[in-house]
């Protein structure tokens, strides 16, 4: 287990610093530990990667969110990583265009305030932004919790046990904090009926800050260039009815299945299938939502993904999770947890409902599953584009 140990803060004697366990290093995580030091918080990050896990996909921060980032005092990093797409190309089954347009046409986004980014970009900024202040615990990660009135006993997996005053679960969609409080993940899950795979592979292609994206109903294959890059992320999307649970864990029954379901597909789908079979970051999932009653129990609380995932369809997962921490911890600056909890979901709890209701918008314009849906998409993309 790698440690990080923040530098001391004095405090009074008569008045210890509550502590805090936070689950998960990514976004959310960070930023809230990076506000509950603000308000007087001793705050433990815990993470079972060996490190801050950098690059990744393309990532959007939006709306409020950029005023998150602004308070922190990250602005203007992240605006010098802004990747600056260009152009949205999308393709018919033959690799004939369909339509070229800016990508704010298709997604909603505000040129010239809305940041896209490299998620590793992104998490190397809130790391730097609270380390020293904060102390993080890589390569571990929480086996049991025990709530009780005074706090909460946790059993780490590299073995040592620590009580907190409260302990944040910020570990992704799929939470291990919000199994172990909550209750199994099927209980909140809401398939949204595709399953996709991104990576990464040599761009042959030589393209530059644009995506190209080809299409059959219920089948979607892309190629995403953040800059001038020797190297593109590869995403590929297909629908089917139920999620495909035996490929879960296992990466070769993952492969298998997308080589199935793209076997006849024609542009540069054949070399984007054999440069999954050599790649080593392969991210596999299905588009999903989680969707929860309550946020907290007790003494745990949940945020960003492991509470509210809106699926990738809508862009809006890093901008809930920033949003999401801020209010948290405001919440919770005058100690009390429980009026906390209620606050923190009172004034997220509308914004976050509302993204994951529209999660339709994106999902048909960029995967449609039936050949009347694409002809109705592709009209509209040519009317957009002027063609």
């Amino acid at each position: 287990m790698t440690r990080t140990t923040p530098r001391p803060t004095p405090t009074p004697r008569s008045t210890p610093r509550p502590t805090v366990l936070v689950s998960g290093a990514s976004i959310a995580g960070p930023a809230l530990a990076y506000w509950l030091n603000r308000h007087g918080y001793a705050v433990t990050v815990v993470e079972k990667a060996r490190t801050i896990r950098s690059g990744g996909y393309p990532i959007d921060v939006r709306g409020t969110a950029l005023d998150v980032v602004e308070r922190m005092g990250l602005l203007p990093q992240l605006r010098e990583a802004h990747i600056d797409l260009r152009r949205l190309t999308f393709l018919h089954a033959d690799g004939g265009e369909v339509a070229s347009l800016h990508p704010h046409a298709v997604t909603g986004g505000a040129t010239g305030r809305d940041l896209e980014i490299r998620r590793g970009d992104l998490t190397d900024a809130l790391y730097l932004a609270v380390r020293d202040d904060v102390e993080f615990l890589f390569d571990d990660s929480v086996d049991t919790l025990d709530q009780s009135e005074h706090g909460v006993d946790v059993t780490f997996r590299g073995g040592d046990s620590r009580t907190f005053d409260l302990v944040f679960g910020a570990d992704g969609m799929h939470s291990r904090t919000r199994e172990t409080v909550f209750g199994p993940e099927q209980r909140f899950h809401r398939y949204l009926g595709h399953c996709f795979a991104v990576f990464t592979m040599r761009n042959t292609l030589g393209l530059s800050h644009e995506t190209v994206m080809w299409n059959t109903p219920g089948r979607t294959a892309a190629l995403y260039a953040v800059g001038d890059d020797d190297e593109v992320h590869a995403f590929l999307n297909f629908a089917r009815p139920q999620p495909p649970h035996d490929a879960f864990g296992d990466p070769q029954a993952q492969r298998s299945l997308i080589a199935e379901v793209f076997a006849d597909a024609g542009w540069k789908v054949p070399d984007i299938l054999t440069a999954l079979d050599d790649a080593d970051d392969v991210f596999f999932d299905a588009v999903s939502q989680i969707r929860m009653p309550r946020w907290s129990s007790g003494r745990v609380a949940l945020l960003g993904d492991a509470a509210h995932a809106p699926s990738f369809l809508t862009g809006q997962g890093t901008s809930l999770a920033l949003i999401g921490a801020y209010h948290l911890a405001g919440a919770l600056a005058d100690g009390d947890h429980v009026a906390g909890f209620a606050a923190y979901e009172r004034g997220v709890r509308d914004l976050v409902t509302g993204t994951q209701d529209r999660v339709g918008e994106g999902g048909g314009t960029l995967f449609p599953t039936t050949a009347e849906a694409l002809e109705r998409r592709n009209e509209r993309l040519r009317a957009l584009s002027g063609r």
